[in-house]
Formats: structure tokens, sequence, C-alpha cells
């Protein structure tokens, strides 16, 4: 964040507060107050959203199908393994 400050530094204009002194070579906080200027001048990169409402849903006449249902495939517990038994 600090380099964009220091790269910001030569295009923002200073805009102190009312106990501000103008600075002629602007600090990283106060280029970070003017940085508001800069994006709403620049804007955003988003996509604007999309409408909100009801979804047009299934055109009418169209044909609807059932899911394919598929078997369960269910896992067995291992069983242990089987031990030798000893002759006496």
């Amino acid at each position: 964040m600090s380099w964009e400050l220091w790269l910001a530094r030569d295009i923002v204009c200073d805009n102190p507060l009312p106990w501000q002194k103008t600075l002629t070579q602007l600090t990283p906080g106060r280029v970070a107050q003017a940085m508001g200027g800069i994006l709403a001048l620049i804007s955003t990169p988003a996509s604007p959203p999309k409408p909100q409402g009801l979804s047009p849903g299934w055109k009418t006449g169209q044909s609807r199908q059932r899911r394919i249902r598929y078997p369960i495939v269910k896992k067995s517990t291992a069983k242990p393994p089987k031990q030798p038994q000893k002759s006496s």
C-alpha cells in the first residue's frame, strides 16, 4: 500500500483538513486522504449488479424429464483378518 501512495503522490491534490497546514511534499497519510477522489475518478473494475427478481423459469411447452436415479452404493466395514488356529 505504501508504494501505491508514494506513486500517487504526484497526481493527487492537497486537500487538508481545517486544522492541517498545506504541504508541498505530501506524506503517505495525506495522499491516503486524497485517494477517495482518485478512486471516484477511476471508477470500479467490477461489473454492475444483476437485476433482482424472479427467474424466468421453464419455458411454456418445454418437456421436463425426471432425474436419473442411481442405486446407492454402501461400503461395508472392514473385517479383521482371520487368525490361523493353533493346533495343539
